[in-house]
């Protein structure tokens, strides 16, 4: 019985871990004057900056933490892209979106690296690329439950790993003057073990609804 209520109170909890604050989003006045004008948008790497505990941080040098950041957007960067075509032909988008492949080779053409990328305009990069407008993404992560109380829940529900919180924010500038027509702003908690995949699914799963090059747009 005591074991059945634990049990209980562990769901419970993961329920609570597994949800999402709801969304921000923000949608310029004029967006209707630029939406027919725009083509082509490119998906840029997004920013990743991961908060690792203490003891994780003492045994990571500062090089493995930029590269693994750096891997990490590319992850983000061409999973958003592949989760917005398939949306796309279900919803038909008023836009396509470049290719990531050639965003990426774009950009080391014109010699800019992956951590120079926010030292660029989205106005400068988008007229680089090429493409009317460019979306880009700033993700954020900490694991605020510690490692006793993840192997618990693990224990008691089969939910193993520490929970980690992401700050996820997806902007879209336009390319003429660099102004910002969509922001979308949202915070999703879920298992340390949560894939790239996972907070992005999270992350569409509700973007994707609001994303404004719809034919209603």
């Amino acid at each position: 019985m005591q074991f059945s209520t634990l049990r209980m109170l562990a769901v419970a909890l993961v329920c609570t871990l597994l949800t999402a604050c709801g969304p921000n989003i923000y949608l310029a006045n004029d967006f209707r004057s630029y939406a027919p004008k725009h083509k082509t948008v490119a998906i840029l790497p997004a920013t990743v900056t991961m908060q690792l505990r203490p003891n994780q941080a003492r045994n990571t040098t500062a090089e493995q933490q930029r590269d693994l950041e750096a891997k990490s957007g590319i992850d983000f960067q061409e999973k958003i892209y592949a989760w917005l075509l398939r949306r796309s032909q279900q919803r038909g988008y008023t836009v396509q979106f470049q290719d990531v492949m050639r965003t990426n080779s774009l950009l080391r053409e014109s010699n800019i690296p992956y951590g120079e990328l926010r030292t660029h305009s989205p106005q400068e990069l988008a007229k680089l690329l090429g493409v009317d407008a460019v979306l880009t993404t700033s993700v954020r992560t900490s694991k605020p439950m510690s490692d006793g109380a993840a192997v618990a829940v693990g224990l008691l529900v089969g939910a193993w790993g520490a929970t980690n919180q992401a700050n996820i924010t997806v902007d879209i500038h336009e390319a003429d003057a660099g102004k910002l027509l969509w922001k979308y702003d949202y915070v999703a908690s879920g298992s340390v073990g949560s894939s790239t995949e996972g907070m992005v699914g999270a992350l569409m799963r509700n973007a994707s609804k609001k994303f404004p090059y719809t034919p209603k747009s």
